[in-house]
C-alpha cells in the first residue's frame, strides 16, 4: 500500500481537532486519508494510517465511522477502516489490520522482542519438571505426547526442542500484529500478544505474552475477566467468564470458562473446562470437566468426563509433587472419585470411589474400578455393555466443533480399534492365567493391586471375546462388502493387505491411533535429521491418520488368522462365513445387553421424584412427559435399528459368499 506524507492543510485540520505529534514527518497516510476522522490523538514514533471510509454498526443499531478518537499511538501501522477510540493509556508497536475495532482498552503494547508464547515451557504431568512441553502455534496433541512421554529418547527430545526454538525465533518480533476484522472492547492490559483475523476480545482483564490464532473460518472469542499469561489459543476456541491461564496451550474449538483456572496445562481439540481447576495436566481431545469441586492434576486424559469432586494426588508428602497418572481414552470418574498417583487406568473405564493402591489396569479396557473398604475392585470388560459408553462413542464425532480447514489434531473416534482390541487379547490371556494359577473356584483374584471377583473374571473373558469377534468381523466385512468377485481366489486376493505396515503393537498418541512401528520410524527420522521441521512431522502424522483403515486391516487380518487358526492361502468360504456368523452373533449379543442396560433408565426406581403430589398413574404420566416412553427413546430405537441393519448386512455377506461354494 503506498503511503504519503501529510500535507500542511491536513496537519492544520488535525491540530484543530486537538491532535498532536512529536514529529509530523514521521506520520504517513493513505492517499484517501481523511483528517476529519481523527480527534484528540497523540502520535510518536513512526505512524502509518490507512483510509477511513467505512461505518461500523454496533448492537442495537448504533453506527460509528472509522477513525481514531481519544488515543495515544506510538510506532503503529493501521490498515484501512480502523476504528480506535477511548484508549486509557496508549497503543505501542503494533500493526493493525483492516476493518479492526479497538475501544475502551487500557494498554495495548509490544515492549520487547517476543515470541508471542511460542517456546514457553509448560511443566505437564510432573509439577517439578522433567516433562516440559514447549508450546507453539503448530503444536498437536500427538507431538506434545511425544515431547512429554518419550524422555527415554534424549536425542529425539533435543531435536524436537531445537525445531520449536527455531520456529519461535523465526516468528519473534518487537512489533505485535492484530489481524483484520478484529474486535477488542472494554479490555485491560494486552502486552506482547499476537492476534489473528476475526478475533473477538471483550472485557479481558489481562493478556500477556501469547498468540490468539484466530482466523476467518473459525474465530477465537476471549471474554470478560479473562487473565492469560504465556499462552497460545488456537482457532475456534472460547475463553470466557474469568478463566485464568498460566503457561497453557488451548487447542482448536476448546471451551474454558466460569472462572476455570489452569496452570502448566495443555488442552487439545474440543476440550471443555468450567468452574474447576487444572494443574500440570495433559488434556487430550475431548477432556471435559464442568464442576467447581473438580481438580485435575498431573494427569494425562483424553475423551474423558470428570465427575463432580473428582480429585487426584501427585505427591505423598515426601519428595514433593513428583508423581503422575494416566487415564487412557474414554475414562469417566464419578462424583467424589479419587485416585492416588501414580496409576494407569485402562481405556473406556469408569472410576467410582477412592483408590489408593497405585493400580495399573491398562490391559483391562472397558472396566469398572469400584472402591470397597479401601480396596480397588476391578470388573473387567463390563463397560462394553454400558449404554453410556456407546452414547459417548456416538456423540464425540458430532461434538467436533472445529471449523478451521487446517485441523491440528488427527482424531480417531473408533471405540474398537487395534489399540483397544490388542488389550482385550492380553486381558483374556491374563484372566485365564489367573484362573489357572489361583484356581477356578477362588472367590477373588488379585491382579495389579486390584481385586477381581470370580463371576466378574468369567464374565470379563466372555465380554472381551464377544468384542474381539465383533471387531474382527467388522474389519472383514468392511474389506469384502461393496464388490463383486469371480471366485474364491479373487476373494483371497482381496483379503490380502494393501501394506505390510500395521502389524504388531498399536498406540493411542493422544487421539491418533497408529502402529507403533510407524511411529518409531517417524521418531528415528527426527533423530537422524531426515525430518527437521514441525510441518513435516505433522504431515507424517496426518498421513498415518488418513491411512488408518488400510493399516487396521493389516493388523486385523493377522489376528483373524491367529484367532481362528486359518491360513490366507487355504481359507475357505465356510471359514469366512463362520467369521461373519460370529460377528453377527456378537453384534446382536452386545446390542441386547445395551438394550437391557437402557431399560434401567426407565425402571420404577428411576421414576422416583416424578408426579410428586399425585398417584402412581400421575407419576407414570409425569415421567413419560419428561423422559418419554422406553420404546420411543431415540437411543433405544437406534439399538433396535442397529440390530436389524447388522443382521441384514451379515445375511447379505453370507449369501454373497455362499454362491462361491
Amino acid at each position: 500500500m503506498p503511503y504519503r506524507k501529510l500535507t500542511a492543510k491536513e496537519i492544520a485540520v488535525l491540530e484543530s481537532l486537538d491532535c498532536r505529534a512529536d514529529d509530523w514527518d514521521l506520520v504517513e497516510v493513505d492517499e484517501k486519508f481523511s483528517p476529519q476522522r481523527l480527534c484528540k490523538v497523540s502520535f510518536s514514533g513512526k505512524i502509518r494510517i490507512g483510509k477511513s471510509d467505512k461505518v461500523f454498526t454496533f448492537e442495537g443499531g448504533l453506527e460509528k465511522p472509522a477513525g481514531i478518537h481519544n488515543a495515544v499511538l506510538h510506532n503503529c501501522e493501521l490498515g484501512d477502516n480502523v476504528l480506535i477510540e477511548n484508549i486509557q493509556n496508549y497503543i505501542a508497536n503494533y500493526s493493525i489490520g483492516d476493518n479492526t475495532l479497538i475501544q475502551n482498552v487500557d494498554r495495548l503494547l509490544t515492549d520487547e522482542k517476543t515470541t508471542f508464547g511460542n517456546g514457553i515451557e509448560a511443566a505437564v504431568l510432573n509439577e517439578t519438571g522433567g516433562r516440559e512441553v514447549m508450546i507453539n502455534d503448530k503444536l498437536t496433541a500427538h507431538l506434545a505426547y511425544i515431547l512429554a512421554l518419550y524422555r527415554h529418547r534424549p536425542v529425539l527430545i533435543a531435536s524436537l526442542r531445537r525445531m520449536i526454538r527455531f520456529y519461535a525465533e523465526k516468528h519473534a518480533s518487537d512489533t505485535g500484529t492484530i489481524g483484520e476484522n478484529v474486535r477488542i472492547i472494554n479490555s485491560g492490559l494486552i502486552r506482547n500478544v499476537k492476534i489473528g483475523n476475526n478475533a473477538h476480545i471483550e472485557g479481558a482483564r489481562r493478556l500477556e505474552n501469547g498468540s490468539i490464532n484466530s482466523n476467518e473460518q473459525d474465530p477465537v472469542h476471549i471474554g470478560y475477566g479473562v487473565i492469560a499469561e504465556d499462552f497460545i489459543i488456537c482457532s475456534g476456541s472460547h475463553v470466557d467468564d474469568g478463566a485464568m491461564l498460566t503457561r497453557c496451550f488451548v487447542g482448536q474449538a476448546c471451551r474454558l470458562g466460569h472462572a476455570y483456572s489452569a496452570g502448566d496445562s495443555l488442552f487439545f481439540s474440543n476440550c471443555q473446562g468450567e468452574n474447576g481447576e487444572a494443574c500440570a495436566i495433559f488434556a487430550g481431545p475431548y477432556t471435559v470437566t464442568h464442576h467447581k469441586s473438580t481438580l485435575l492434576i498431573a494427569g494425562m486424559f483424553s475423551f474423558m468426563n470428570a465427575g463432580s469432586g473428582s480429585n487426584q494426588s501427585n505427591h505423598m508428602y515426601k519428595l514433593g509433587p513428583i508423581h503422575q497418572g494416566i487415564i487412557e481414552r474414554g475414562g469417566k470418574t464419578t462424583s467424589d472419585s479419587y485416585i492416588l498417583w501414580p496409576a494407569k487406568i485402562g481405556a473406556f473405564s469408569l472410576i467410582m470411589g477412592r483408590h489408593y493402591r497405585n493400580s495399573d489396569t491398562s490391559d483391562m479396557p472397558f472396566s469398572y474400578l469400584i472402591e470397597n473398604k479401601d480396596e480397588t475392585v476391578l470388573v473387567p470388560g463390563i463397560n462394553l455393555r454400558s449404554v453410556g459408553t456407546i452414547r459417548d462413542a456416538q456423540k464425540f464425532p458430532k461434538r467436533d466443533k472445529r471449523k478451521d480447514p487446517k485441523k491440528l489434531d488427527q482424531i480417531n473416534f473408533n471405540l474398537l480399534s487395534p489399540y483397544t482390541v490388542q488389550k482385550m487379547f492380553r486381558a483374556v490371556t491374563i484372566l485365564q492365567r489367573l484362573q489357572k494359577s489361583c484356581g477356578y473356584t477362588s472367590e477373588y483374584y488379585t491382579w495389579q493391586s486390584c481385586m477381581i471377583k470370580n463371576t466378574s473374571l468369567k464374565r470379563g473373558i466372555d465380554l472381551y471375546n464377544i468384542a474381539i469377534r465383533k471387531f474382527l468381523g467388522n474389519s472383514l466385512i468392511s474389506r469384502l462388502k461393496g464388490r463383486e468377485y469371480a471366485d474364491l481366489d479373487e476373494i483371497r486376493k482381496r483379503l490380502a493387505p494393501d501394506t505390510p505396515d500395521g502389524l504388531g503393537e498399536w498406540l493411542d498418541i493422544a487421539g491418533l491411533i497408529a502402529p507403533k512401528g510407524m511411529v518409531d520410524q517417524l521418531l528415528d527420522a527426527i533423530e537422524s535429521g531426515k525430518i527437521n521441521k514441525l510441518k513435516e512431522i505433522n504431515a507424517v502424522l496426518e498421513e498415518m491418520h488418513r491411512n488408518y483403515y488400510s493399516l487396521e486391516w493389516t493388523w486385523a487380518w493377522d489376528k483373524i488368522q491367529s484367532y481362528y487358526g486359518y491360513k490366507p492361502e487355504t481359507i475357505t468360504i465356510d471359514a469366512i462365513v463362520r467369521i461373519v456368523e460370529d460377528w453377527k452373533e456378537a453384534v446382536v449379543s452386545l446390542d441386547k445387553m445395551l438394550y437391557e442396560d437402557a431399560k434401567k433408565e426407565f425402571s420404577l426406581s428411576s421414576k422416583t421424584g416424578f408426579g410428586a403430589d399425585g398417584s402412581d398413574d400421575e407419576q407414570r404420566m409425569d415421567f413419560e412427559q419428561v423422559r418419554g416412553v422406553f420404546e420411543q427413546n431415540t437411543f433405544v430405537a437406534a439399538i433396535l435399528q442397529h440390530i436389524r441393519e447388522k443382521t441384514a448386512l451379515g445375511n447379505e455377506i453370507i449369501n454373497l459368499l455362499k454362491q462361491y461354494l
